[in-house]
């Protein structure tokens, strides 16, 4: 599953979901939380199962039942299930959803036993006004995976850190080879592939107060060409099957593509593929900045075991075997403080230069988030660049439109 994360909307109207401000009793005897999410889905359930299977065993009085669901489906059903007042104990959200969901008093606030256990940055992104009210679950990284057998057919040196869009142009140019089926490479055109692109080519998506888009500007021209230029080229095109999920992952896996921008979470989907492969940390034009995502869990503030949600919470964000099973998995990475537990992800085995996870970390481009209309922007934005790389408009007329449009949803 790509965790181009979903964002919820119409969370406006559970406002009434709130907590009428008492404390939750204390649990007592046995109880059965529940817990929805979209992060084990396509891959991962048998890694969440042995978290849930740990936690019971610690804590026996609890039982987890969990709901799965595919990354499409899963915001429509939380939506769904807020409206009518049935949300899970325990589920998955995301940065750019946190704000409106405290804003509406969805989520619980959340007494943490050990804050110390999380890396500072990415609890605190669920903070607000000094309370917690989600914990983050994992974080994970876009990377630039390439295949070595193809570079070394073609007597190339492998990407590096330190290469560069033209770096990156170059050799996909050379190992394209349209007539054998080969493609030199593959990025989405899309939002999240957008900002970051704009992100490294010193650009600005949103002004300082988001009330309105920046992307309108030289820098973020070139940044859309960098993205639309490569369909046709050295990406296959949208007749081709560009844009139908999972096509990249499944090119790649059948040593068709040679570089392919994605997250560190599919790691485990190309573990086995008969050819060599890494990864690089992904090129930049004026400045390295590569995409970080953060899951994270919230309590329903409708919970009526918060004390035994939490402690679930708790426990699949920071507990040992949370991390063991991460690492061993390759299923992104555990958000916590300690170091010397994360250092053995270098360890794990393919793609050997796993220290470029950790290299990325170095430029960071988090998501353009707003008060309101966050899914519209994204939805625009992906739909004027898809308008660009079909060639139904230049790649000036894409941006100005989205401009028109987001700025209307965003600041009206």
């Amino acid at each position: 599953m790509k965790h181009l994360l979903p964002t919820v909307l119409g969370i406006t109207g559970v406002a009434a979901l709130t907590l009428s401000g008492c404390a939750a009793p204390a649990d007592s005897g046995p109880v059965t939380i529940t817990y929805s999410n979209f992060i084990s889905n396509d891959g991962n359930e048998e890694n969440l199962q042995a978290i849930i299977d740990a936690f019971e065993d610690a804590n026996p009085d609890i039982t987890v039942e969990v709901t799965t669901l595919p990354y499409g489906d899963y915001g429509t059903a939380v939506q769904t299930d807020l409206a009518a007042g049935s949300v899970s104990d325990v589920f998955d959200i995301e940065y750019a959803n946190y704000a409106q969901y405290q804003a509406n008093g969805v989520l619980a606030p959340i007494e943490l036993e050990n804050a110390g256990a999380y890396k500072p940055s990415l609890l605190e992104a669920y903070a607000t006004g000094g309370v917690q009210y989600a914990l983050p679950s994992s974080f994970s990284a876009v990377v630039l995976y390439y295949n070595a057998d193809l570079f070394d057919a073609a007597g190339l040196d492998y990407p590096t850190n330190d290469w560069t869009w033209e770096d990156e142009r170059a050799a996909a140019e050379a190992l394209t080879d349209q007539a054998a089926g080969v493609w030199g490479d593959h990025q989405p055109v899309s939002f999240y592939e957008y900002y970051k692109a704009l992100a490294q080519n010193g650009g600005e998506f949103l002004n300082a107060d988001g009330t309105a888009v920046a992307f309108n500007t030289p820098e973020g021209i070139e940044a859309a060409e960098w993205l639309v230029g490569k369909s046709g080229t050295v990406m296959p095109t949208i007749e081709q099957g560009q844009g139908t999920p999972d096509f990249d992952t499944n090119l790649f896996k059948d040593g068709k593509l040679a570089m392919l921008h994605t997250g560190i979470w599919v790691f485990t989907s190309v573990a086995d593929v008969p050819f060599t492969w890494d990864i690089a940390v992904e090129p930049g034009n004026t400045t390295q900045a590569s995409a970080v995502f953060s899951n994270a869990v919230g309590v329903s503030a409708t919970s009526e075991h918060v004390e035994a949600a939490t402690k679930w919470a708790e426990f699949l964000t920071s507990s040992d075997a949370m991390v063991d099973i991460r690492l061993d998995s390759g299923w992104e990475l555990p958000p916590i403080a300690d170091d010397a537990k994360l250092a053995t992800y270098l360890e794990k085995g393919a793609p050997a230069n796993r220290q470029a996870v950790f290299d990325s970390l170095d430029g960071i481009a988090l998501p353009p988030v707003v008060a309101k209309g966050q899914a519209e922007m994204q939805d625009i934005i992906t739909e004027e660049l898809i308008e660009a790389q079909a060639g139904r408009k230049t790649v000036e007329e894409a941006l100005a439109s989205a401009e028109e449009r987001i700025n209307a949803v965003i600041g009206g």
